[in-house]
């Protein structure tokens, strides 16, 4: 079994400075962001945000027509139901707190689009909440790495790694097991050869 200490130390040397790859400027700009990126890739989010949020604030964003928002995003796919999220969201926050995204994990989760990954995002990115978003990166590494089971839901796989790590280093944890798994720890070809971890990894001993 990998340690904790192994894991938090292995990481801090391969990705030391990690940080969050979506591009915003203001706060509902990365929630309407990370809602963009699911079954994306960030990239591809940057730049349909770039023109989006260059062109439309909030309150352009709550009025302007359906076809306008997804003829942008149309890229980062499912845009139908992503554009009507986009209108939806801009028209609760002006309308309950101003335009301003809230400190509020029940509100935001009663948001379109905005499930516990992105409001976990969310929180440890703007205020500074310890979460552990497990998106599609983090569910395949903590699977690959034994700190999760095979059969483990999203739910379940949050559960542990939160259990497993000290709480104040969720957060840094997170962005790192994001990166690791985006750059190194691949769904396809990954880096087995070259990562630190291969002699405890389940997938490489396959």
């Amino acid at each position: 079994m990998i340690s904790k200490t192994e894991v938090m130390e292995k990481l801090d040397q391969l990705i030391p400075n990690p940080i969050c790859e979506l591009n915003y400027t203001k706060d509902y700009e990365l929630l309407i962001a990370t809602v963009l990126s699911a079954q994306s890739t960030d990239k591809r989010v940057n730049l349909v945000t770039k023109e989006l949020f260059g062109q439309y604030d909030l309150n352009d964003l709550q009025n302007l027509d359906i076809k306008s928002i997804q003829k942008i995003i149309k890229p980062v796919g499912t845009y139908q139901r992503k554009a009507q999220y986009i209108k939806a969201i801009a028209r609760r926050l002006i309308l309950d707190y101003d335009g301003k995204v809230p400190n509020d994990r029940n509100y935001l989760e009663s948001l379109p689009g905005v499930g516990r990954k992105t409001t976990n995002v969310v929180l440890s990115h703007l205020f500074n909440e310890p979460a552990i978003a497990v998106d599609t990166h983090v569910f395949r590494v903590a699977k690959r790495l034994g700190l999760a089971k095979e059969n483990d839901d999203v739910l379940m796989v949050e559960k542990k790694l939160m259990k497993f790590f000290p709480k104040a280093k969720w957060n840094r944890l997170h962005l790192q097991l994001v990166l690791f798994g985006r750059y190194h720890c691949k769904s396809k070809n990954p880096e087995c050869f070259n990562c630190p971890f291969k002699l405890k990894c389940k997938f490489f001993a396959k």
